[in-house]
């Protein structure tokens, strides 16, 4: 009977590696299910990208502030200009994360691929292209009674 004994533990852990692999970690697929800057940031492109806007909108805290190259941006131009966007795909790159208390830092570049629409110089309306260069990125979420909000962006050019 010893024999059968040594053999339990075995099959204990076995059965623990195997389970390991069924149930291993998903990806976060909204910002409730996230669990660090990465994934939050993840998600919140993913919902530009699908130009889910009601989740767009719930990342950005009402006293966002966004810094562009052209200047800064309140919460209602940013969500304003990203509706003004057709994001067919995205790349990030270089992701770093910083925690600090209740607050993400994430530092990343971002590569776009689509169009946004734009009015021409003769009030004529046109599609023009997203920048295609990657753009240094950086996004500061904190946590809220809401959950996860993005409270400050910036993006420059490289």
């Amino acid at each position: 009977m010893r024999p059968r004994l040594a053999l339990a533990p075995l099959l204990v852990s076995m059965m623990f590696v195997s389970a390991c692999t069924f149930y291993g970690e998903h990806p976060a697929r909204s910002l409730s299910e996230a669990t660090g800057g990465e994934s939050l940031e993840r998600i919140f492109w993913k919902n530009v990208q699908a130009a889910n806007w009601v989740e767009v909108e719930r990342s950005l805290a009402s006293n966002y502030t966004g810094i562009t190259p052209a200047g800064t941006l309140d919460r209602s131009a940013t969500l304003e200009q990203y509706r003004q966007w057709q994001l067919k795909d995205y790349a990030l790159g270089d992701l770093k994360t910083e925690m600090n208390g209740s607050t993400f830092v994430v530092t990343y570049t971002i590569t776009l691929n689509g169009t946004f629409s734009a009015a021409a110089g003769n009030g004529a309306a046109g599609s023009q292209p997203l920048p295609s260069a990657p753009q240094h990125m950086m996004t500061v979420w904190q946590q809220q009674k809401k959950g996860w909000l993005i409270i400050a962006h910036s993006v420059s050019q490289q």
